[in-house]
């Protein structure tokens, strides 16, 4: 066994337990295994910068990966919010919103990994045209084309759904940009 690979498990024994329990405080039971297991692949990534008092590290590690988790959830909840549409009065229930955003969470999930980059990219990250383009390795008259087709299918996604009152995504508008 190396040097490299006795460190870190002697690291992990001695701070999995503290670990855990740093995350489970932090973002509950369900999501603390995820947060300590990257976490520790961070740990063996950068196994060269954990200092010789690692505990401190470890936890400021976890908190930038549960930060990061955050912002994620966020981005993916404000996305299914545009693509969900604008909504004019507020719901009474939030539990209406989400019959919503589990057919647009399907619809992305049905679509294509390029058709579902194409609108990530366009909605959720917000780039401009020649920027996403440039992501996906096309012209920008390519993205355009991409972006139409894509907003087409999960449209059709969205109406073949079986719910009588399909969702009109603001996505599926012609603009990039709303």
């Amino acid at each position: 066994m190396t040097d490299e690979r006795q460190r870190f498990e002697a690291l992990f024994r001695a701070h999995y337990p503290a670990l855990t329990r740093y995350a489970v405080r932090r973002v509950g039971e369900n999501a603390a295994a995820e947060i300590v297991a990257e976490a520790f692949l961070i740990a063996w990534r950068r196994l060269d910068d954990v200092p010789d008092e690692p505990l401190p590290w470890l936890y400021g590690v976890a908190r930038r990966v549960i930060a990061n988790e955050r912002r994620r959830r966020g981005r993916a909840d404000r996305l299914v919010d545009r693509i969900g549409g604008e909504r004019v009065a507020p719901p009474g229930d939030p539990a209406d919103l989400v019959g919503d955003r589990l057919r647009i969470r399907t619809a992305l999930d049905r679509l294509s990994a390029r058709d579902r980059e194409v609108l990530l990219l366009a909605e959720w990250e917000r780039l401009p045209p020649a920027d996403a383009a440039q992501v996906l390795g096309c012209s920008t008259a390519t993205y355009h084309v991409r972006l139409h087709r894509a907003r087409r299918r999960i449209a059709d996604l969205l109406r073949t759904d079986e719910d009588p009152a399909p969702v009109r995504p603001h996505l599926l508008t012609e603009e990039t940009t709303p």
